[in-house]
């Protein structure tokens, strides 16, 4: 198995290191609640994807007490 022969430099190491990095999501909005979604996704809020509905969101109620 070949060693490396001399150390690399710190800048060489944080220059391959430049590539490790998360991506921001894409956000979109959805077009019938208007609330955040990403596109080609189902809308999480109300269930609507492409005009139909394809997720039963069931509504969250609140409890009087």
């Amino acid at each position: 198995m070949p060693l490396p022969k001399r150390r690399h430099s710190n800048m060489r190491t944080r220059l391959r290191r430049t590539h490790y990095k998360l991506n921001v999501p894409v956000v979109g909005e959805c077009p019938r609640c208007h609330k955040p979604r990403q596109p080609y996704h189902a809308c999480p809020s109300c269930g609507f994807y492409n005009g139909r509905q394809v997720l039963d969101i069931k509504q969250k109620t609140r409890k009087a007490d």
